[in-house]
């Protein structure tokens, strides 16, 4: 009997370069036809992109991000990195837009609703294959205080986004309280470890974590994006200092007075 809390993740192998108008259903259908219940895809989000013909002349790419940006959170002293928001509500550099496998001359935007691109993907491969499967889509994004970038779910369908401990008890019979692991940013960047970045494997079926997987309209990665009124790190360096230079002149004003 195979050992419970084994994870296997595999790439899938054989998936041609995405045109746009691609039907990624059929693609992973036949790239992956041993797919089983319980098993959770992970599809870099350029594949999806590409196949949403989210493409944009790279002579436009600060138009794009512009156009994908509600609000600047940070920019970097030279000014070349730019941290925003982007109308999913990610935090990110440059509002995702990409120039990384992508071809010459061309930026990736993402794409238009990750959580719909996932439930379409899980939907589909459902049909398809018979296997009731979930799917995350993912991207790379880096982290607050701490060096390099791993992936990150941006869509799911058809999975626990999060694994929740709260109500439940750990090993010394203590109270769980806040335990709520994120688990589809973990499974993102384990499934990274298969996919890597330049080996052209943008998927990998992780297997093992049945227990992840659910209905299709199990809330997707949108709601892993913390509200703005529950975050204490709301506001980025750029927008802090122009917050305190503001109180700051109207002190002044009223002490004119």
């Amino acid at each position: 009997m195979p050992d419970p809390a084994a994870l296997t993740i595999l790439p899938v192998l054989g998936i041609p370069e995405i045109q746009p108008g691609d039907d990624l259903v059929a693609l992973l259908a036949s790239a992956a036809p041993e797919l089983q219940d319980g098993d959770i895809l992970v599809v870099t989000s350029k594949i999806v992109s590409k196949a949403e013909g989210r493409i944009v002349a790279a002579d436009d790419r600060t138009a794009a991000i512009e156009s994908e940006t509600v609000r600047v959170v940070a920019v970097s002293a030279d000014e070349r990195v730019r941290i925003v928001e982007s109308r999913l509500g990610i935090i990110a550099a440059a509002a995702g837009v990409d120039a990384s496998n992508t071809p010459e001359g061309t930026v990736l935007l993402l794409p238009e609703d990750p959580d719909a691109s996932a439930r379409a993907l899980a939907t589909g491969l459902r049909a398809a294959t018979g296997a009731t499967v979930g799917v995350i889509v993912s991207d790379t994004l880096g982290r607050a205080w701490r060096e390099g970038q791993t992936d990150s779910a941006i869509g799911a369908a058809g999975v626990h986004v999060f694994d929740d401990h709260r109500g439940r008890v750990d090993s010394a019979g203590r109270s769980l309280v806040v335990t709520l692991p994120c688990v589809a940013d973990e499974l993102a960047a384990a499934a990274d470890l298969v996919k890597r970045k330049t080996t052209g494997i943008p998927v990998a079926i992780v297997r093992g974590r049945a227990d992840l997987v659910g209905d299709l309209d199990l809330p997707g990665a949108r709601s892993i994006v913390r509200a703005a009124e529950r975050d204490l790190f709301g506001t980025g360096a750029r927008e802090s200092w122009e917050a305190g230079y503001a109180a700051g002149l109207a002190g002044r004003n009223l002490s004119d007075r």
